[in-house]
């Protein structure tokens, strides 16, 4: 497999300084270059940008249902190897985080087998984070 390059992306949140604090103290990523109206941060290799921007009262989120739970629809995250992944959702356990689904073991002993869970930042934006057992299922058919 090439080298995977980072991802860039940037998400609004309607509350800068708490958006901050979450991202930089409750997930631990490093914080970079900032103004008044936004923030980077290294999101775990990746760049992610927190912009500010007023809370839409238009906005609406959607659920899919996977597995018996309500995935929030849009979401994003990064895929950690498994033993992070365990060590992560323990700190975020520890951080009283609120989980939208929980951390669980999805295709348990079968092809794609994955850890998997959901939350939110301050902001309404949805994250999952997920592992696989075997990362060379990453995209198994």
């Amino acid at each position: 497999m090439s080298k995977i390059n980072p991802f860039h992306l940037a998400i609004p949140v309607n509350n800068l300084q708490k958006a901050r604090t979450f991202y930089r103290d409750v997930l631990g990523c490093k914080e970079g270059r900032s103004s008044d109206h936004w923030v980077d941060f290294n999101f775990f290799g990746h760049q992610l940008v927190i912009h500010y921007k007023e809370q839409s009262h238009t906005q609406t989120s959607t659920s899919n249902p996977v597995d018996g739970k309500d995935v929030p629809i849009p979401h994003f995250g990064v895929v950690l190897d498994w033993d992070v992944f365990q060590e992560f959702s323990k700190d975020l356990r520890n951080k009283s985080v609120n989980f939208v689904i929980e951390p669980y073991i999805r295709f348990e002993g079968k092809m794609g087998e994955q850890a998997t869970m959901f939350f939110y930042d301050p902001c309404g934006n949805a994250l999952e984070f997920k592992a696989f057992k075997d990362m060379s299922q990453l995209f198994a058919s």
